[in-house]
């Protein structure tokens, strides 16, 4: 049984979502406990301050590595059937599973390699069958039991979403190109020009997909992906105004 311990930081800054309060929740893996636990704790955080509706961003990798993505899945789109004010950024991991789901064969090899023998033994799939059968095989069952309701779901996911002076995107964005003109490749799988850019995007950029031990908070980008899969902490930020804090397992 894990024992959860959430942490609270608060810091000042000039930009602002304006007069709305948006919590963003880092790449979860299948890590269904956490993102429990840590929903737990937003309504708490969310129930202590000034009355408002809140806004909730995924952003993106809800399914991989970790135990229970079918799960994840089905408790996202439980999400949705309540509340409008529910948003979801589409990650690379959402991409390729997607693919393999409907039929790429290229897809089902790498997905494989980046954590989706969990997420289909999670739909049923014992790991041990999964490696011994071939892509095309392991395409075939996905058509078969992969429900397509899932499928359909994930890839609705939105590429991006502006907030103020703030932009929600699951990877990054590429540097010096205008966010109208950017491509989903780039903003599923960016890493190294837009994690080493240390100019000013025209908005604060917050993002998942690189994980770091603690919260990657620079002046022109915030990453929130702490490694929830292997580390046990999910992390969120909260925004209102231009008030900005941190929730963690």
């Amino acid at each position: 049984m894990l024992n959860f311990r959430f942490r609270r930081k608060t810091v000042s800054a000039s930009p602002s979502v304006g007069k709305m309060r948006v919590y963003a929740v880092g790449d979860i893996h299948g890590r269904l406990d956490l993102f429990n636990q840590l929903l737990d704790e937003i309504a708490r955080d969310d129930a202590g301050r000034t009355p408002m509706r809140a806004q909730l961003v995924l952003l993106g990798d809800l399914v991989d590595r970790g135990p229970s993505s079918a799960q994840m899945v089905e408790r996202a789109m439980g999400l949705t059937e309540f509340d409008d004010a529910v948003h979801f950024i589409k990650g690379n991991h959402e991409e390729v599973f997607v693919a393999a789901a409907r039929g790429d064969v290229r897809a089902a090899g790498l997905l494989r390699r980046i954590g989706g023998v969990e997420t289909l033994a999670s739909y049923g799939l014992d790991a041990e069958l999964c490696a011994v059968m071939t892509d095309s095989e392991l395409v075939r069952w996905m058509l078969a039991h992969v429900p397509r309701e899932h499928v359909d779901f994930l890839d609705g996911f939105d590429d991006m979403l502006p907030v103020g002076d703030y932009l929600f995107v699951h990877a990054g964005i590429r540097p010096r190109v205008p966010l109208e003109s950017q491509t989903p490749e780039d903003l599923r799988w960016i890493r190294r020009d837009f994690l080493g850019h240390k100019g000013d995007h025209g908005c604060v950029i917050i993002h998942g997909h690189s994980i770091s031990t603690e919260i990657d908070e620079q002046s022109n980008r915030i990453g929130i992906d702490t490694g929830a899969w292997r580390t046990d902490k999910l992390t969120a930020i909260g925004l209102e105004g231009s008030e900005r804090w941190f929730l963690q397992t």
